[in-house]
């Protein structure tokens, strides 16, 4: 399946909403401290619901520490900058799908960093900075499963 990693976060309740999408997908969550919140948080507990032990969620404490846990072959990082659709990959189980903090996105290391296979960028209408977290994950995470049928879902 795909792996969304979320670059320091800081609202709780996005992480806690991509907990409960990773859970409903079967996509794994990876976190890159410093996180602007306590996973024990009761925000992104709530938030969350009962999806917790649904899901899988690893913290690592560097971009680099997550790089070598995730050998990735190819990492789209989504951002406002980016020049090509989300929609005009053709995605891979593997692959992991990179998302910034709220409200500043990935800072200029991540998004040139040379395992970052390309910069793509979700549609908004004109004079629109850039969507909500973990609705802009929930797009992304969807279309890759899309893709590939919604395979092991009850359709």
């Amino acid at each position: 399946m795909f792996r969304l990693l979320f670059h320091e976060p800081r609202i709780p309740p996005n992480t806690g909403n991509a907990i409960r999408l990773v859970a409903g997908t079967g996509c794994e969550l990876h976190l890159v401290e410093p996180l602007g919140f306590e996973l024990s948080e009761p925000q992104l507990r709530r938030a969350g619901l009962d999806y917790h032990d649904l899901a899988s969620v690893t913290v690592h404490p560097d971009l680099a520490t997550a790089w070598e846990r995730l050998r990735p072959a190819r990492v789209y990082a989504f951002t406002a900058k980016g020049t090509r659709g989300y929609a005009d990959i053709a995605y891979l189980p593997g692959d992991v799908l990179m998302f910034g903090a709220e409200p500043t996105g990935l800072p200029e290391s991540a998004l040139h960093d040379p395992r970052v296979t390309e910069q793509v960028r979700i549609p908004l209408l004109p004079g629109r900075r850039s969507m909500n977290l973990s609705n802009a994950a929930a797009v992304a995470v969807y279309e890759a499963w899309r893709q590939h049928g919604f395979a092991g879902a009850l359709l």
